[in-house]
């Protein structure tokens, strides 16, 4: 699922939100990258660069604010639910499954197992909790009544809002 992102978004300039995601995800967790370099590869890449947006997804998807629930995506587990019969796998890469398709650089199990021990033991300590309250307590933006990224918690069911007049 990486190599077909990749290689779509290279063809194409465009992958949607979250295949954006998994590659962040991948590069951080995975093959735990600096958010820097895959961010830069990234934005040179998209059609629809916008670095307000994209340097916080960056920043967020690879876990680095503090404040933001990790995400580690699997791509087998993407593969699975958003491409359940290989067809855009094959398209975007039709060697797979060959001889001519090389093996994992990475052992997706392992790495997934070793980025959650790590990640979330290091979230869990006292020092990390003080710190991810602080930011949070100065640059947060939630709105009243949800809790923080992260806590099990029952959120209040709010009417929806209709969509109003744009002119």
């Amino acid at each position: 699922m990486v190599d077909a992102c990749m290689r779509q978004l290279r063809a194409t300039g465009w992958i949607n939100f979250r295949m954006r995601a998994m590659l962040v995800s991948f590069a951080a967790y995975h093959l735990w990258l600096h958010w820097r370099e895959p961010g830069l590869f990234l934005a040179v890449q998209f059609l629809d660069f916008e670095p307000g947006i994209h340097w916080s997804q960056m920043q967020m998807q690879s876990g680095t604010t503090g404040i933001n629930t990790l995400r580690i995506y699997s791509p087998a587990k993407q593969a699975r639910d958003h491409d359940p019969t290989g067809e855009y796998v094959r398209r975007w890469v039709p060697e797979f499954g060959t001889p001519a398709y090389p093996k994992p650089i990475v052992d997706e199990r392992a790495a997934l197992a070793f980025a959650r021990e790590r990640l979330f033991g290091l979230r869990g300590q006292a020092q990390a909790k003080r710190e991810a309250d602080a930011i949070q307590a100065k640059h947060g933006s939630r709105r009243s009544g949800l809790p923080p990224s992260g806590m099990k918690g029952r959120r209040t069911k709010r009417p929806p809002v209709g969509q109003g007049e744009l002119f």
